[in-house]
């Protein structure tokens, strides 16, 4: 095996598909990168049964092959390579990497132990890759980080018709956003499919640059898996097992009353007024009709308070009280200048969404953010 190829390229596809490896491992091979040269390109995987990063780029073959190298160890030395071509050969049980007077020698695994790589799904339809990219970073901050619960460590993508639907909880809030998507002409029915957040927020970030994304998917099931593939990369990633609890009950805020107010302004006086908040406290926001919104938070001598402009409708006033953490994770979620808040009350749910400067469009049913508040106020 031997080829050479730009350095920058090198780097990229190593890097893109470093991704993929685990943490760590019991199984030694998994820690590898493989590495396969032929016909004026060079492919590089790496792999851990959750998901498999596949990344081509260009380069110029002299002697065809495959190869597996440790890929923390290839990472650390893409970092500190010149710039420039890099010149790479398999002689005997050790890879080479060279580049303008540095050379590098690494040892190699046993490739026969590499386990067998999934096929990737079959295309399945596209959608615009920043677009994409906006809505899982949207949703995937309602997910949940205990490993122990792996439903809610997901983000359900549901794909119906042309619309596309993406969600995620962790039990005490709740997003949704709806984007538009093409489907294949084949494409049909309703496909619903949990995939893990980490994964799919680091795919979708990866992706956001390349115009389309191409979603494979395999109507049969398959193994289990969906791809997403755009530029000269491709992922795919193994479902999760179940499904989230229905939302629509949830988002019913039948006489709530309705606040409104700046996004950016609001999220900067909850950062500044959380700094006095011990561990887990809130914030609490006290909306009234007179048209402001006071933010407090802190006990005894050390509290906070700053008042914003806000406008309240269906109520003379509204005490809520939200963990800091997740009412910024909602704010800096949204895109538009403001964002419209519905209220219940102390200790039970508030639906936020954005209001787009000019007023109402599809914003406001197309992301959407529930947040469970404090039964406590401070």
């Amino acid at each position: 095996m031997e080829f050479r190829i730009d350095r920058t390229a090198f780097a990229e596809a190593v890097g893109r598909a470093g991704r993929a490896l685990p943490a760590r491992t019991p199984v030694p091979v998994l820690g590898g990168l493989l590495l396969e040269a032929d016909a004026g390109r060079l492919a590089v995987t790496g792999f851990d049964f959750e998901a498999a990063v596949r990344v081509e780029a260009e380069a110029v073959v002299g002697v065809p092959g495959r190869v597996l190298v440790p890929g923390r160890r290839l990472l650390d030395v893409c970092r500190v390579l010149p710039e420039g071509p890099v010149s790479c050969a398999l002689e005997a049980s050790r890879f080479t990497v060279e580049a303008d007077g540095t050379r590098f020698g690494l040892s190699t695994l046993p490739l026969a132990e590499y386990p067998a790589l999934p096929v990737a799904p079959a295309p399945y339809g596209t959608v615009d890759a920043a677009a994409f990219a906006t809505a899982v970073a949207q949703v995937a901050v309602a997910a949940g980080r205990d490993d122990t619960l792996p439903l809610l460590t997901g983000v359900q993508l549901r794909l119906d018709g042309e619309e596309m639907m993406l969600s995620a909880s962790d039990r005490y809030r709740y997003a949704v956003r709806r984007l538009g998507w093409k489907p294949e002409a084949a494409a049909d029915g309703v496909v619903e499919a949990l995939l893990p957040s980490r994964r799919l927020l680091d795919v979708a970030r990866s992706l956001g640059r390349c115009g389309d994304v191409v979603i494979g998917w395999d109507p049969a099931g398959g193994d289990g898996l969906m791809g997403f593939e755009g530029g000269r990369s491709r992922t795919s990633l193994r479902l999760l097992d179940g499904r989230l609890p229905a939302y629509k009950s949830l988002f019913d805020m039948a006489g709530a009353a309705v606040a409104e107010v700046e996004c950016e302004g609001l999220a900067e006086a909850v950062r500044r007024v959380a700094v006095v908040a011990e561990a887990n406290s809130p914030v609490r926001l006290d909306f009234s009709a007179e048209g402001a919104v006071t933010l407090r938070a802190g006990f005894g001598d050390d509290v906070a308070a700053q008042r914003l402009p806000a406008t309240l409708s269906g109520a003379d006033e509204v005490p809520v009280a939200f963990n800091p953490a997740y009412l910024l994770d909602a704010l800096t979620s949204f895109e538009s200048p403001r964002v419209r808040l519905e209220l219940l009350g102390a200790g039970q749910r508030a639906l936020l969404h954005g209001v787009p400067e000019g007023g109402e469009d599809g914003e406001a049913v197309s992301h959407r953010h529930l947040l469970m508040s404090v039964k406590q106020l401070v």
